[in-house]
């Protein structure tokens, strides 16, 4: 699919990975929708790439109904939906004091994860499956972040990897789901990058962390998350695959 005037919805978008690929969707021609939790960030993205905000909790099926209408009111009906938006937790099983950790906390990590990027490409996807096709077929195509803690998930990461796991494990079904209506699934498993969640952590933490990567041996950079998002979008054949992109980390156990 060209991605040159064709509609983006982005969840996520306000920051991080998500505002490089709004901002690289953009660049590229799209009109982009920034969804994010946060609406000074959403409006900053949008405002300085010409794109509409749309305050956006991905797992309220109303205000993700709402970000829609106002997504389509402004550019027309979607083809492209980038599943950015998430969060992130470590907590062992069993703390210092002996106790269990709490279950609020598994189930929030997962509730929006996992929960909250389907119920977002659920809803996209029935819009989407009305539109004409495009060549070959095409309707829309669907992008999930999952992360390598889907396969290496560190101590204390039993939530967020479970939540990460449980979208590579759905890209597959998916993608043969939503075949019938010509639109692709794929995922992105992003490593080490350098998003302002990593910038928290003092600049030895994260020069050592970059170092653990074979090559290159540094952070990855957003845009380049970014330039994998559009391949997908303009590769046709690229469908029901998980990509790693990582250069090459394998994670330690902590």
């Amino acid at each position: 699919m060209q991605i040159q005037g064709q509609a983006a919805l982005v969840t996520g978008g306000g920051s991080g990975l998500g505002e490089a690929t709004a901002r690289e969707l953009a660049r590229r021609g799209a009109k982009v929708a920034v969804l994010d939790v946060n609406r000074a960030h959403a409006e900053r993205v949008a405002a300085e790439i010409g794109g509409v905000a749309c305050e956006c909790d991905i797992t309220a099926t109303a205000s993700v109904q709402a970000a829609l209408e106002k997504a389509a009111a402004a550019h027309g009906p979607a083809r492209l939906l980038m599943n950015i938006a998430g969060i992130g937790t470590a907590k062992r099983v069993v703390g210092k004091d002996g106790a269990a950790a709490p279950l609020e906390d598994f189930a929030r990590v997962v509730n929006v994860n996992l929960i909250g990027t389907y119920n977002v490409s659920r809803l996209f996807a029935a819009e989407c499956a009305r539109l004409a096709p495009l060549e070959d077929g095409e309707r829309g195509v669907m992008l999930f972040t999952a992360s390598v803690a889907a396969f290496d998930g560190q101590v204390g990461q039993q939530a967020y990897s479970a939540s990460k796991g449980g979208l590579v494990g759905m890209t597959l079904p998916m993608a043969r789901d939503l075949a019938q209506h010509g639109i692709r699934v794929c995922t992105i498993a992003p490593g080490l990058f350098s998003t302002p969640l990593m910038k928290q952590l003092p600049e030895v933490v994260q020069q050592s962390l970059a170092a653990s990567i074979p090559f290159p041996p540094r952070l990855g950079r957003p845009e380049e998350f970014a330039e994998l998002a559009c391949h997908i979008v303009t590769n046709v054949h690229l469908n029901g695959e998980v990509i790693r992109l990582d250069g090459a980390l394998r994670m330690a156990p902590r």
